[in-house]
């Protein structure tokens, strides 16, 4: 602590009025109280400060009276140390506010006046600090929140990779090593299994077969996908396999998940002919208003409902028969090829947003949900196919004319395939911004002045992009200010 060496010199003659106008710019908040504790004078910087902690009520109150019941042996120290001239030292008080349990932190220092009875207490606000903290707290929460989420799902795709019944193996896309191995394919590799991890892949399968897994993984590491590929294990009886492998990140590293399906015996390679004589459950299919289609592996059709047939403007299945679903899907196959490939994948696909095109070019927007079905040893596909066209909408207009913008990314990919390209970049920018300014109003408060400035732009500019997006509550002020 350093105090002033010569006070008389220069601070001067100082009178009653300049040393409570020295107290008070001193001090967000100041107390003068007497031995007894009771405060005789105050004085507070700040109006808002002032009206929240309803000063005028306090004059010849004791100051324990008013601040709560955590901060009195805080209070009696400060009085205590300044009478007995003790050096100062700052408490953390907490004044009661004018609502009922609401408090003001407040950081207090008290000193003694000359030989007077009286002590000034000085005080700092310590509101900002203390939102700060919370925010602090809450970001805190936040985080612990998300690492538990993300501990739960790791443990559940943790054991779905243990208890899945097809080989997966996850590999290194860099060095194209196995990193980790699943029961299965601890079963599949036997006595190497203990010996796979760390090991090139390739080496599981014989020679034949390196050509063809080596080109997968480079494609799979080059494009991020690549078509499955035929290989047979380097074990003693040399199973045949269909392998699988796509592209994932994780904390900064790439690696391939691989899965290896059972190539099927030759006798089942037969083309799949679905039962003539319907079961109960197939007539209930056939009558359902929603589409119901059956592939082989190569998307060519082996039966479909008459929903279906309505929706593609066939008069009978016939026509529809050995045909590719392509043939009906918009996006020149686009997004059949995304349907498949993410089929082939998961083994089911549930409401796959599509197109789809009669024979007269009738468009239907649909809902898809497809599953993959053993039969005979093959896979065949079943899609169920829902007409949602009356609840999808494009972006409106409103009565004056301004275009409604979109108010979600869902309904942004909603509108893929079937608005232009550049409309989809204007509508993914209105998103984006309106996405934008939620964030800072949220952020700030709702304080439309701070928003403003987070995000680069004027307070016209916001109030009327705020218009726009129907954004918070506009007034006649707000209206007035967006007009200028």
């Amino acid at each position: 602590m350093h105090a002033f060496r010569a006070p008389e010199t220069s601070l001067g003659d100082l009178d009653a009025e300049a040393t409570a106008s020295l107290i008070a710019a001193a001090a967000d908040i100041a107390l003068v109280v007497d031995g007894a504790g009771v405060i005789r004078d105050f004085a507070v910087n700040s109006e808002e400060l002032s009206r929240e902690l309803a000063g005028g009520e306090w004059f010849g109150r004791p100051w324990l009276d008013t601040v709560t019941e955590e901060s009195r042996p805080k209070v009696e120290a400060l009085i205590r140390d300044a009478a007995a001239r003790a050096t100062p030292r700052w408490r953390h008080i907490n004044q009661m506010a004018t609502l009922g349990g609401a408090s003001v932190p407040i950081l207090f220092s008290a000193v003694r006046l000359g030989k007077a009875d009286r002590s000034v207490a000085f005080g700092r606000d310590l509101r900002a600090v203390s939102a700060l903290q919370q925010r602090l707290m809450e970001a805190q929460r936040s985080v612990e929140r998300d690492y538990a989420r993300l501990r739960q799902a790791e443990t559940r795709y943790r054991l779905l990779f243990q208890m899945s019944p097809e080989p997966v193996l996850v590999l290194d896309a860099a060095t194209q090593t196995v990193a980790e191995v699943n029961p299965a394919a601890a079963r599949l590799f036997g006595k190497a299994a203990r010996r796979a991890i760390g090991r090139p892949f390739a080496e599981a399968f014989d020679a034949g077969s390196h050509a063809a897994v080596q080109s997968l993984l480079s494609g799979v590491r080059a494009a991020g996908r690549a078509d499955d590929v035929r290989a047979r294990l380097a074990t003693e009886d040399r199973p045949e396999f269909t392998v699988s492998a796509s592209l994932f990140r994780q904390d900064e590293v790439v690696s391939v998940l691989v899965r290896l399906y059972p190539v099927p015996a030759p006798h089942a390679s037969d083309p799949i002919a679905l039962p003539k004589a319907k079961t109960k459950l197939l007539k209930l299919v056939e009558g359902v208003p929603d589409g119901f289609v059956v592939t082989g592996q190569d998307a060519r059709v082996l039966s479909a409902n008459a929903a279906f047939l309505e929706m593609a403007q066939l008069a009978v299945e016939e026509q529809a028969v050995g045909e590719s679903l392509e043939r009906w899907f918009s996006s020149r196959g686009v997004e059949l090829e995304v349907l498949m490939g993410s089929l082939r994948q998961r083994g089911s696909v549930r409401l796959f947003a599509a197109t789809l095109r009669g024979e007269y070019g009738a468009a239907t927007d649909v809902e898809i949900s497809a599953v993959t079905v053993m039969n005979g040893g093959q896979p065949c596909f079943g899609f169920a196919i829902r007409d949602v066209g009356m609840r999808l909408s494009a972006p409106v207009k409103s009565d004056n004319g301004m275009r409604v913008p979109l108010r979600s990314v869902e309904q942004l990919t909603e509108l893929i395939g079937r608005v232009p390209l550049k409309d989809l970049v204007r509508e993914a920018t209105d998103v984006i911004e309106r996405l934008c300014i939620e964030a800072a109003l949220d952020l700030t408060s709702d304080n439309r002045a701070s928003a403003a400035e987070m995000l680069g732009l004027s307070r016209q500019s916001l109030y009327v992009k705020l218009r726009r997006y129907g954004l918070g509550d506009l007034g006649a002020e707000d209206g007035g200010a967006a007009s200028e």
